[in-house]
């Protein structure tokens, strides 16, 4: 007998509809702010890490994709590792912050707008396409140019490792996860 299906397996969708429509228009970017507000309210107010288990669209996405695409093979130790899942944090929360600070400093007039998404964090690619024409600051569109970065790079990273190993290694060292790991241990050590 089938297993039954809930809303929330269905998610994948909107991970998938998430990179298709900020590919058209960058203003949707904005949306991925629920994949990383959800995990984070999730893991302070209930101590769990549900959304990982339950909610998450794209790790829904990669065991698709990778039921038919994945070599399978183990994912190898040093991405279990604390050091590595942790410096990917690091690294991440870094280049969000960069992204943070060219938004404040378009929103100070100090930059001007860059219709740039840059994948993997060193490849810029003209995004100007999918400007917005509405009316809304220069530092909104900025935010949303180096948020749909994020999200495509990260979504890269999960595709690559998908084809490489088994389909949720993207899971194993996602910075979300990581992080909300360490909150939930902060929150209930014991």
């Amino acid at each position: 007998m089938a297993k039954k299906k809930n809303w929330y397996d269905y998610l994948w969708v909107a991970s998938s509809l998430y990179l298709i429509l900020g590919f058209f228009n960058i203003l949707f970017a904005w949306l991925g702010l629920i994949c990383f507000l959800v995990p984070l309210i999730m893991s302070f107010t209930g101590g769990e890490k549900g959304y990982c288990n339950r909610y998450c669209g794209r790790g829904q996405l990669l065991s698709i994709i990778g039921k038919r695409y994945s070599w399978n093979l183990p994912i190898p130790k040093w991405i279990y590792s604390k050091a590595f899942r942790y410096g990917f944090l690091t690294f991440f929360l870094v280049m969000f912050f960069q992204m943070l600070f060219s938004s404040y400093l378009v929103f100070a007039g100090t930059n001007s707008l860059k219709e740039v998404v840059t994948l993997l964090w060193s490849f810029s690619l003209p995004w100007s396409f999918a400007s917005s024409s509405a009316p809304v600051a220069n530092w909104v569109k900025q935010f949303a140019f180096g948020f749909y970065s994020v999200m495509l790079t990260s979504t890269s990273l999960g595709l690559i490792t998908m084809f490489l190993f088994r389909p949720r290694t993207w899971c194993v060292y996602c910075p979300m996860g990581t992080m909300t790991q360490l909150i939930c241990k902060a929150k209930y050590k014991e």
